[in-house]
């Protein structure tokens, strides 16, 4: 008897915390995804503590793994500008804060666009940003996405997340989530071999790091260095791929987060399919 498939879709937070989890269950998710503010904006939603307290229960009734918070899509930590840094830095704090409101959940960002300044300086201010904002106290572990290598991304390759990590202080607090559109865009081959781009990430980062995926297929081929996310089965990747993601050995409990180009919906019916692919239905 395996276990069951913990898998979610983006929802949106603008009707309240404890909205999102009855659209979850609405749809036969066990998790999901959210942004904790406006994705191309600053400004965060206010508490509300009776909302957030339902969730929590229906969250401990329900089985839920753990959800993912999303950081806002201008957050870039490694912007040469230190205006943007500083909005970065702040967004982050505040994010921190607001998580600890749903304690032992996940907080995942993008680590960022180096624009130019290069890798190694890159890495240096994601470092700085996350030694100044990630406090011994905090019960959120804080996930460094794969990227897709487009423009001057930072975190396309393994060894740079590795590198980041390497050099926090508080690396206990980190971990790492997967985007299979993300990696295969980044010259990971997760339709071919995916055993191998596993065994690698565990050589380099550690396979106890990963703590959640992102569920994507893309509209671009291999190893094309852009991120552009495409319905389950509907892209290159291809549903054959993404149920052997889901079924891997190594990745089972891991949760799993469809960012498809979808409404509500549309998740619903990708997460009916790849319950049945997983042997549930």
């Amino acid at each position: 008897m395996h276990n069951r498939l913990n898998i979610g879709c983006h929802l949106s937070a603008a009707d309240g915390y404890l909205h999102m989890g009855e659209e979850a269950l609405r749809i036969d998710a066990s998790t999901f995804q959210f942004f904790t503010r406006n994705p191309r904006g600053s400004k965060a939603k206010e508490i509300n503590m009776d909302d957030i307290k339902a969730l929590i229960r229906l969250m401990d009734t329900n089985h839920f793994a753990p959800i993912l918070a999303h950081a806002p899509y201008t957050l870039n930590p490694c912007s040469a500008d230190p205006r943007v840094r500083d909005f970065a830095l702040m967004v982050m704090e505040d994010d921190f804060r607001i998580m600890e409101y749903l304690p032992d959940n996940y907080y995942n960002f993008h680590p960022g666009s180096h624009v130019g300044q290069g890798v190694e300086i890159g890495v240096d201010l994601i470092v700085d940003v996350l030694n100044r904002t990630i406090k011994p106290e905090i019960k959120t572990t804080v996930l460094l996405e794969t990227m897709s290598g487009k423009g001057s991304e930072v975190g396309s390759k393994f060894e740079e997340i590795q590198t980041i990590i390497s050099r926090v202080e508080l690396s206990d607090k980190l971990g790492v989530c997967m985007d299979s559109c993300h990696l295969y865009s980044a010259g990971y081959d997760v339709v071919k071999d995916l055993d191998s781009v596993l065994d690698e990430f565990d050589h380099i980062v550690g396979l106890n790091r990963l703590k959640a995926f992102h569920l994507n297929d893309s509209m671009t081929p291999f190893a094309s260095n852009k991120d552009r996310h495409e319905k389950i089965g509907k892209g290159t990747l291809g549903l054959d791929a993404i149920v052997r993601i889901i079924k891997h050995p190594k990745l089972q409990g891991i949760p799993f987060y469809l960012e498809t180009p979808n409404e509500v919906e549309g998740y619903q019916e990708e997460i009916r399919i790849l319950r049945t692919a997983f042997g549930e239905n």
